[in-house]
């Protein structure tokens, strides 16, 4: 039956879609997924089973060609802001409206939907209301919609969980306003893909509203404490009656890799007690058996151990700077470029994989305080800061984060091209090139750092900080043939 459905999913480079699409594959469904840049999937294991479709929910005549032939398509599209901005919330809505049509127009069977929990008579934050509305608005479509309502999802590198983890890890005496006291139901990522799939076949869930939690009903407060306990670290937690959410993204801001912007709207939805209150997914779906937070953060950090986090709340282009696509670099007027060459004999291979390895725990080969500092500085500017790491400690794939970077290009043994994404008068990139050098039969390197200054202040900014990134840079591609030769 399985094998006679095509599945969409949007979303796919989001930390729940990106996880689904395997799940669906082994299933046997004919998966099709829908991106604004087919680049950005290059280095998902599942690329060569799917159909993948360019498409923009934002550019309704891009979508009918998306969604022919299709049966059941899953929305994983939402956007967070911690601005209180009426076009942002807008344009979800004209998304949501544009999709929904298009797939009643094409006559798509079904949509399935990931939503936020909350009773809406509870004065909800703007975010969670906004994920509901998204629900009411594809409902106008005429199509049938199974929506699921979810509280925080539990698993490696889902945003909720990194930023529990960070603040429990990094504080040893927290500071915790009202809002780390109201109840929640967390459920792990495993039973939220569970019901995802396990809604294709069940046409009774049509039409459907359906709240998924786990089975511990606990406080923000409790999942610190228990997250403590499973690392064995001591917390001591003081209660106060202030701490605005403005400030308390900000305590977030510092604390951990998710900068104020995107915590903010998390913590807004903090202040009601969001818990399932039916047992409509219990009926539905008896065979879900819902984990507790303890077993879910337990399996959560067996993944962290292993390096097998498949996806992380930072690989949407939306999590740092909104939908900016990548953009083709020229050698022209008005873009600075500065490069560096070594030829080194070492193989071409070891030199991609010590470059490839860079950031993270290990760190950039040179200057580390340099960078911590630069990152810093970001951090007090309101930028994604230096702490976002990397998502595996050697692989990388396009749309990766990299500390302030983001992975726009990679070519297997050969290049490797970075996006800065810190606050930055224009645009930035660095780039690492290894190939062959035809004469000498050596490996050559390549390092190329560009800017495309904007106005005055970016030309002041290149000049300016020139003498220091000469120094860095000359220093980096000096220890990266130096780690490729010691490891030959």
């Amino acid at each position: 039956m399985s094998d006679s459905k095509k599945i969409l999913v949007t979303g796919v480079t989001g930390y729940i879609g990106g996880r689904l699409v395997p799940q669906l594959l082994s299933k046997g469904y004919d998966v099709r997924v829908l991106t604004r840049d087919a680049e950005r999937l290059e280095g998902r294991n599942w690329i060569k089973d799917v159909e993948v479709v360019e498409g923009d929910v934002l550019e309704p005549e891009t979508l009918p060609k998306v969604m022919e032939n299709v049966d059941v398509a899953y929305y994983l599209i939402h956007s967070m802001s911690g601005k209180s901005n009426a076009d942002f919330h807008e344009r979800d809505m004209q998304a949501a409206r544009n999709f929904g049509e298009a797939a009643n127009q094409t006559g798509v069977d079904r949509i399935l939907y990931l939503g936020g929990l909350g009773n809406p008579d509870d004065n909800l934050s703007e975010h969670l209301a906004s994920r509901q509305k998204t629900g009411e608005v594809l409902r106008e479509s005429g199509v049938a919609v199974t929506e699921f309502r979810a509280a925080i999802v539990v698993g490696s590198g889902s945003k909720s969980f990194e930023m529990i983890r960070y603040l429990t890890e990094r504080v040893p005496v927290m500071i915790s306003p009202k809002w780390v006291y109201s109840k929640v139901q967390p459920i792990a990522i495993r039973n939220v893909l569970q019901y995802l799939v396990l809604a294709i076949e069940k046409p009774e869930t049509k039409n459907q509203i359906i709240g998924i939690g786990g089975s511990s009903i606990i406080t923000y407060a409790d999942m610190m404490k228990m997250y403590a306990e499973i690392k064995g670290l001591k917390r001591l937690l003081i209660p106060v009656p202030f701490l605005s959410p403005g400030l308390s993204s900000h305590w977030v801001h510092w604390m951990t890799p998710i900068p104020a912007s995107l915590a903010r709207p998390l913590i807004e939805g903090l202040k009601n007690d969001v818990l399932v209150q039916n047992d409509k997914a219990r009926r539905l779906f008896p065979e879900v058996k819902p984990i507790s937070y303890k077993k879910a953060v337990e399996l959560a950090l067996a993944r962290l151990d292993t390096d097998e986090v498949e996806t992380t709340w930072n690989d949407a282009l939306i999590s740092s700077k909104g939908d900016e696509r990548p953009v083709i670099l020229e050698t022209k007027e008005g873009l600075n470029i500065e490069r560096r060459i070594r030829k080194i004999d070492v193989p071409q291979k070891k030199v991609f994989e010590v470059f490839t390895g860079l950031g993270g725990e290990k760190g950039w080969l040179t200057f580390e305080w340099a960078w911590k500092l630069r990152g810093i500085l970001d951090r007090l500017v309101g930028g994604v800061g230096f702490r976002r790491g990397r998502r595996h400690p050697q692989k990388l794939r396009i749309g990766d984060a990299l500390d302030f970077w983001r992975v726009e290009a990679i070519k297997p043994g050969e290049i490797l091209r970075l996006r800065a994404e810190m606050k930055v008068p224009g645009r930035a990139w660095l780039e690492f090139q290894a190939s062959t050098d035809e004469e000498s039969g050596k490996t050559k390197l390549v390092q190329t750092a560009y800017f495309a200054p904007k106005g005055l202040m970016g030309l002041l900014y290149w000049y300016a900080l020139y003498p220091i990134h000469s120094f860095i840079f000359s220093s980096m591609i000096d220890n990266i043939v130096k780690e490729a030769e010691s490891e030959n």
